[in-house]
């Protein structure tokens, strides 16, 4: 069956040259973006309930944007003034960079990692004489506190924002040829919106393998992964598909 029509559960990307937009337009098909998970900040009295107290941490580790949006929210509401001692501790480069939002980079203690975690511990690891704090969601990865664990670092995680289902029923009587996923919370999302969803012709395209697992779960039938070998990314994945799809 041919593939004219795409909804991605994910916000629209910002940037012009977004591989999206491009196989949009190479294979003439309609793609939509909305997010079927959005993140909400949890209030200042359920980080106190956490027995958090900022200003017993001498670094905060910080895993994505939100984490540091969200620092700095609680910092603001909890009147607490954020030390330029403070040292941050940061996933990735991007991470890093948006830190910029808050605080005078050039002047500040900042450690940046790769991309993983894993590539972050090392450096975690130099530094056992400090306090770290993780603000994180309320899905945090389960090799994160491993991790720190093993390091044998003084650590505490807090959660600061929580991962909370979007309500899709605007999307009750739609329906897309194929419905693209990131995540396992992106297939409940799904079920939690629509309950007696069933797939039919719509084809499923997910990424990673516990969103496969998680889709397998629901009884959906995964018809386009990634990451591969062969397509690295989802959009490679779906040209390759809309591709061989729209051939015939």
């Amino acid at each position: 069956m041919k593939v004219k029509t795409i909804l991605v559960s994910q916000p629209e990307p910002k940037v012009e040259n977004s591989p999206y937009f491009e196989l949009e337009e190479k294979q003439k098909v309609k793609i939509d973006f909305i997010p079927f998970i959005h993140v909400e900040g949890v209030s200042s009295k359920e980080v106190r309930q956490q027995k958090v107290d900022l200003t017993n941490y001498s670094a905060i580790i910080l895993t994505s944007r939100n984490a540091v949006d969200h620092f700095f929210r609680i910092a603001e509401e909890l009147r607490y003034k954020v030390p330029d001692s403070l040292k941050y501790f940061c996933l990735s480069e991007a991470v890093a960079y948006y830190l910029q939002k808050y605080v005078v980079y050039r002047k500040r203690k900042i450690y940046v990692g790769k991309r993983t975690f894993a590539d972050l511990t090392p450096i975690i690891k130099k530094y056992k004489n400090e306090k770290f704090l993780l603000p994180s969601s309320d899905m945090l990865k389960p090799d994160i506190p491993k991790k720190l664990n093993k390091l044998g670092v003084e650590w505490k995680e807090a959660t600061f924002y929580k991962t909370v289902v979007s309500d899709l029923s605007d999307l009750r009587n739609v329906t897309y040829d194929i419905l693209v996923f990131f995540s396992p919370s992106g297939i409940k999302s799904l079920f939690e919106n629509f309950p007696d969803f069933e797939q039919n012709n719509t084809r499923i395209a997910v990424f990673g393998n516990t969103t496969i697992k998680a889709a397998k779960k629901h009884g959906l039938t995964v018809n386009i992964k990634a990451p591969t070998p062969d397509t690295p990314s989802m959009t490679l994945a779906l040209q390759k598909y809309i591709a061989e799809a729209n051939k015939k």
